[in-house]
């Protein structure tokens, strides 16, 4: 099981190792998608998680108790792969790649697992045929 995760940390726990207390005690895969550290100023952590439902649910409460605020991020974006004219507007702000253009097809591809849910593609969109799937 996979889950996206953004972190906010306060000040006095920038100098603390979250993520390897993740990996070591609760036995979850890390991967750090975006990170913004400023030592004894604030931390904000776009992380993915990797691990079994239980573990997964363990690391998280770990982080709410040592006083992290945990959002969790919900991929929607709905891509509208008909409509598209695949001008790679949305490419352009696409911060993870999860939208390509292919350089021989120059058609768009869209790879949800890569999605950071960002929503930046919603308005870069001249078609308005991404959207939040809401």
């Amino acid at each position: 099981m996979k889950k996206k995760i953004f972190l906010i940390f306060p000040p006095h726990l920038t100098d603390q190792p979250i993520t390897y207390t993740l990996i070591k005690k609760y036995d979850l895969k890390t991967n750090i998608l975006r990170a913004s550290i400023n030592y004894n100023t604030q931390g904000n952590l776009l992380l993915e998680l990797e691990g079994t439902k239980e573990n997964i649910s363990s690391g998280i409460r770990y982080l709410e108790n040592i006083g992290v605020k945990v959002d969790f991020i919900h991929t929607e974006i709905k891509w509208d792969e008909k409509a598209c004219i695949h001008c790679g507007a949305c490419t352009a702000v696409c911060p993870s790649d999860a939208l390509k253009l292919d350089s021989n097809s120059w058609l768009l591809s869209f790879n949800a697992e890569e999605c950071l849910g960002c929503k930046l593609c919603i308005k870069a969109c001249p078609l308005k045929i991404i959207t939040n799937g809401l």
